[in-house]
């Protein structure tokens, strides 16, 4: 009997699953500091800022400041202030709020983003076959009012219930919010939901630990990914490939035997 076959739901990550960021983190705050009369920040140092501000800021206020209570326009305020302060910039507080508020909504659009040919395309054949498709996502409520939608992405067409961590209050690797899923489905089994993600921390270890199939998307070509292959984790090159592997009945544990250079890819 093929997996397919089996399963009543399907879960899906988000970032680097059905979307990808497009350019770089620098062309936005360059544009926003521009725009308010500054000079454009060095790229390498304001990366490097964002990435410590952005760990710190998750560490202290998790799920975008859920259990605190944080407005999520205060805490990106907070997180922002601080990537340019690590970065070495400091503006008095007029510019800051301008050049806050550029960078605010530019991350609240579609602009950042770039969807993945094959998201639509793969998210309605699940709804064609009859599956639930749920998004299962470490991101805050713009994605699923503002940002999905303008990439074409919306409930209803393309995935029928979704759980952001930013306004459940539970995140990735956590456990509960894979059981959150399950629930919203309308109570399926683990065993009859399949997982699809790009994390093996994140989105493969929890959910095969709940009971669930689950797989991982390699995009872009990781190192990473050969150790995925290796511990036991179906990988494909994109989600064509993971419609092809569904489609010809194989199950989780074949795909990892018949795939030749350690990734789940059918041919």
């Amino acid at each position: 009997m093929s997996l397919l076959s089996k399963l009543k739901c399907v879960t899906i990550d988000v970032t680097g699953t059905l979307i990808a960021y497009k350019g770089e983190l620098g062309d936005y705050y360059c544009m926003a500091a521009k725009a308010a009369g500054q000079p454009c920040p060095d790229y390498k140092r304001m990366h490097q800022g964002f990435k410590t501000a952005y760990t710190d800021m998750a560490k202290a206020y998790p799920c975008f400041g859920f259990a605190a209570k944080i407005p999520n326009v205060d805490w990106w305020r907070r997180c922002v202030k601080d990537s340019f302060i690590r970065a070495g910039y400091q503006y008095d507080d007029d510019t800051f709020e301008n050049i806050f508020k550029r960078i605010y909504a530019s991350f609240g659009s579609s602009a950042p983003y770039a969807i993945f040919p094959d998201s639509q395309p793969f998210l309605r054949w699940l709804r064609q076959t009859g599956l639930t498709v749920g998004i299962v996502s470490n991101a805050e409520y713009r994605y699923k009012e503002v940002i999905l939608p303008a990439l074409g992405l919306n409930k209803g067409s393309e995935w029928d219930f979704d759980v952001f961590s930013g306004i459940v209050g539970v995140e990735k690797p956590d456990k509960k919010i894979y059981e959150m899923a399950l629930e919203m489905a309308g109570n399926v089994r683990p065993e009859e939901t399949l997982h699809i993600g790009d994390s093996f921390r994140k989105d493969y270890i929890p959910a095969r630990a709940l009971g669930m199939h689950a797989v991982l998307l390699d995009r872009f070509k990781t190192v990473e990914a050969q150790k995925w292959s290796e511990a036991g984790a179906p990988v494909f090159p994109d989600l064509v490939s993971v419609q092809q592997w569904l489609t010809k009945g194989m199950d989780d544990e074949t795909v990892i035997k018949v795939a030749g250079n350690g990734y789940g890819s059918i041919n």
